[in-house]
This record gives structure tokens, sequence and C-alpha cells, in this order.
């Protein structure tokens, strides 16, 4: 038996080693050939070239024109998504750099989306990830813990005036929600295709589609977050910073339960989020007439702004009510 030893590399967020070239001529691979990696109990890996099972990548070529970058960008995603192993930019002419600049960065908001090949009319992408190793349950709990960062340190931002630099580094993060959340869709939409992905998943139909359902109500979470932080007024009443403090808080809690609830399918745990939410309604009637009542708003601050603060919340804390509805409920003879 031939032993090899190789440095492991990283580019971007995967890494890479290189393979025999004896290896390579063997299997009469070249470049773009797919290496199929199975990981053993014992933490073994096996190296397969994809001819030796029969199976091919799923490639799809895009057409480049400068007139409809927005367009190729848009195929990116859809090719993604839809599950594609190899995705080809091909132009008949150079593509422009800021259009070149555009597509890659898009390309970078795909986990696992590797550029493998360039020129000047073309760019070549591939997904370096194994479907088959990668855990659901993973994915959704980063998701979850991305935003409950994001979202503490949005409350902590009340009253404490212009912190661009930390508004921008909370906005910066939904990026990376995204990036979460366009991976576990592509893998979800994988799964209802092929049934032997989705059974070394362990999902059953309905949990596909469960967690396709979840994984929205985070994303927009995401979002709202990032809505509510870019308006955020500057509060200088003490009772009035408390008492959204304990919301938010609140908020945090059913956020936690909810998607623990969800993950474990634990219908106790997701009835406790009802608690909390009528706990949190009970304290946004408080705030609202804290505010009608009190000078802790900036004379050229409106109070509209802290309705919409108010507002933004209660849609946050809408999603962990959503996604605690989704644990199926236990059923007794």
């Amino acid at each position: 038996m031939l032993k090899f030893g190789r440095r492991l590399q990283q580019i971007g967020s995967s890494f890479l080693v290189s393979l025999p070239s004896e290896w390579i001529r063997k299997n009469e691979l070249k470049k773009g050939s797919i290496i199929i990696i199975e990981v053993h109990s014992d933490n073994s890996l096996s190296l397969l070239s994809s001819d030796s099972i029969g199976e091919e990548p799923k490639q799809v070529a895009i057409a480049y024109s400068p007139l409809s970058v927005d367009s190729v960008v848009n195929q990116v995603y859809g090719a993604y998504l839809l599950g594609y192993d190899i995705i080809r930019i091909q132009g008949n002419e150079q593509i422009a750099f800021d259009h070149r600049d555009r597509i890659k960065n898009a390309m970078r908001k795909l986990a696992g989306l590797e550029i493998i090949e360039e020129d000047s009319g073309n760019i070549i992408c591939q997904f370096l990830l194994d479907a088959g190793t990668l855990v659901v349950e993973k994915i959704l709990k980063r998701m979850s813990t991305i935003i409950s960062g994001m979202y503490k340190d949005t409350i902590d931002l009340l009253g404490k005036g212009g912190e661009n630099n930390i508004k921008k580094s909370i906005i910066s993060r939904d990026g990376e929600v995204d990036r979460q959340y366009f991976l576990l869709v592509r893998l979800m939409r994988s799964a209802i295709l092929d049934q032997q992905l989705a059974t070394k998943l362990n999902l059953s139909n309905i949990d596909i589609l469960d967690y396709r359902i979840a994984a929205n109500h985070l994303e927009n979470a995401g979002d709202y977050i990032k809505d509510f932080t870019k308006t955020l007024p500057n509060i200088r009443s003490h009772e009035l910073l408390n008492e959204i403090a304990q919301a938010g808080m609140l908020t945090v809690k059913m956020q936690e339960k909810s998607v623990a609830a969800f993950i474990s399918n634990n219908r106790i745990e997701s009835s406790e989020v009802i608690k909390f939410y009528y706990k949190f309604n009970q304290l946004m009637d408080l705030i609202k007439e804290l505010s009608t009542h009190s000078n802790g708003l900036k004379e050229s601050m409106p109070s509209i702004s802290l309705l919409n603060s108010i507002y933004s919340m209660d849609k946050i804390a809408r999603c962990w009510v959503d996604i605690a509805d989704l644990v199926k409920p236990v059923y007794t003879n």
C-alpha cells in the first residue's frame, strides 16, 4: 500500500488537499472531475471518482451578456438553490470588470461555492461541500446564534446615540445569515429530489417542508433586526430603556425556546413561547404608555420613531411564535 503526505491548504472557507498524480492518471481524472469522499465510522476517509460509482455532477451554463448582468446574478442564485454542482458563466466577449466583480460577490454569498477556473470570458465555480455530511440542525442553530447576537447588540445600542460602527457591524452580520439560509434551502430542495440524500439527513417530506419554513422565519428575523438597527431612536428615559431591555431579553428567550423546541420537536417547550409572547405584549403596551408621557426622546426625534421600533420588535417576536407553531402536536390515544 502506497502512502502520500500532503499539507492541508485553505481557500476561502474550504480546506483543500492535493491528490497524488499517479492516482489521478490511473482514474483518468482531469480538472473539474468530481471526487466522492466517504466518511467512515472510525473517522477515516475513502476517495472515489464519480465515474467509478456512476454519478455525474449537475452542471449548468449561464450565458453572460453585458446588457443583463442582473439576470446572470439571479441565475447564479437560482442554479445554486436548485442543487447544481458546477456553474459556468460563459461569454462570447470579455466580462467587464465591474460585472465580474458583481458576479463574484454574489458567489461569495453562497456557502460552499468556490471559483475553480476563470479567464477573460468565463467564470467556473463548483460546490465543494458534500451535502450528505451536512447537519441541518447545525445550520439552523448557526443562523439562530448569529441572529441572537445581532438582536442583543441592537437592544444594547438604544440610548447610546449614534454608534455607527457598531450599527454597521450588526447590519453586516445579516450577510452570514443569508449565506446559511441559502445553504439550507439548497439542501432542502436537493433532499426533495433525492430520496437517498433525504434518508442520509434523516428527514421526511414534512420535515423538509418545516425546515424550509423555519429557515425562512429566521431569515426574515435577520432582515427585521437589520431594519430595526438602521432606524434606532436615541432614548434617554431610563425607565423606558429598562422596559425595552426587558422586552428584548424576553424576545431572546422566545427565540432560544422556539428554535430548541422545533429541533427537538418538544411541544411543551413550544407552548412556553406563546406564554412569553403574551408577557411581551404586556410590556409593549406599557412601553407605548410610557412613551406617551415621557420626554425621553430627543426633541428632534418624533415619537413615531419609537412606535416604529416597537413595531419592529413585535415582527421579530412573531417570527419565534411562528417557528414554535411548527412543532408537531403530540397525539395520545
